[in-house]
């Protein structure tokens, strides 16, 4: 395959599993509307992969689009080390042409922000009224913009164009895989109480895998024998979203929230209003997505090394 073709197929899988469905399109046709309307100036500073990726967050960060890529070197966080150990197992005779991250880096880092609008279309697939959902959302847009400004983006990207190594990361195709991944699982199995998901959870592989390193599936809020009542999938959309999410989410009669992780304030808040929380791990959920898109390259018979904390499990077989 050539690197431009991985990068379209990871996009393309993001859009396939994507909650907002057809209007992702009127998504995109408002990027073209914006750029019309720049100045000659303004379009020249325009980042031109808005116009058909939704993904700001998903990019080719370095390297020849048109290279033909024969093995990929893959992690979930991959930086400067990562970077060093490719090449190094490269030398070592390795078929590595390509390194795919799947935490976002250099302008996809820089970015992130821009895919979390994807979080109102969740809220109101669970019952939270859309401009509510719009409402909240913006200050935490805002909030998560902010605080990526002051970072280092560019380190691990200028890594791999010294030591010329093409370099891409896939964040939002995978996290939007993993969430259709979960919807089809719980949909597929039967249950009531938390007790119940967690034992569905632990039948997936990489969660298996992970429990065994003590990263596995936790309940954080609430009790095994707890009903599950209406269940809040969050393992897409670029970060964690709005504190306020958690009232808003329980008004809508959400009883369970199942997310990759959530920081102290939020599971303070779901705790308070009454919402089960299930953490089902953040490297296996990660992973999952992953795998599910590496399963595509692996179907073109590219060559695949895991590193950096990913779960390799292949579903081909």
């Amino acid at each position: 395959m050539k690197l431009k073709d991985i990068y379209e197929l990871a996009v393309n899988m993001g859009k396939a599993c994507d909650v907002r469905g057809d209007s992702l399109e009127l998504y995109l046709q408002g990027q073209r509307k914006q750029y019309d309307h720049l100045s000659q100036k303004q379009r020249e500073l325009f980042d031109m992969e808005q116009l058909t990726n939704p993904y700001a967050d998903t990019r080719i960060l370095a390297g020849n689009r048109e290279a033909y890529i024969k093995g990929v070197f893959c992690g979930i966080d991959v930086e400067t080390p990562e970077i060093v150990l490719a090449d190094r197992i490269k030398e070592k005779g390795a078929k590595v042409d390509l390194i795919i991250a799947h935490h976002p880096e250099g302008a996809a880092q820089a970015g992130l922000h821009e895919v979390m609008g994807v979080q109102e279309d969740l809220m109101v697939h669970a019952g939270v009224p859309v401009n509510v959902a719009e409402g909240i959302m913006s200050s935490r847009i805002s909030e998560v913009q902010r605080g990526f400004m002051p970072l280092n983006h560019q380190r691990a990207v200028d890594a791999a164009k010294i030591l010329e190594i093409p370099f891409m990361c896939v964040h939002s195709p995978a996290d939007n895989l993993v969430h259709k991944f979960l919807q089809n699982l719980l949909r597929d199995n039967e249950y009531s109480t938390l007790e119940n998901i967690m034992d569905i959870l632990l039948e997936v592989p990489e969660y298996i895998a992970a429990a065994k390193q003590k990263a596995g599936p936790v309940i954080l809020s609430g009790k095994p024998k707890n009903k599950a009542g209406k269940v809040f999938i969050k393992v897409t959309g670029g970060t964690g979203g709005p504190d306020s999410s958690i009232e808003k989410l329980a008004d809508a009669g959400v009883g369970t929230f199942i997310c990759m992780h959530m920081q102290n304030k939020l599971l303070e808040l779901a705790k308070k209003f009454h919402i089960n929380v299930i953490v089902a791990g953040h490297m296996a959920s990660d992973s999952i997505g992953m795998n599910l898109f590496l399963d595509g390259l692996e179907q073109k018979d590219v060559d695949i090394i895991t590193a950096a904390g990913l779960i390799r499990v292949s579903r081909n077989s």
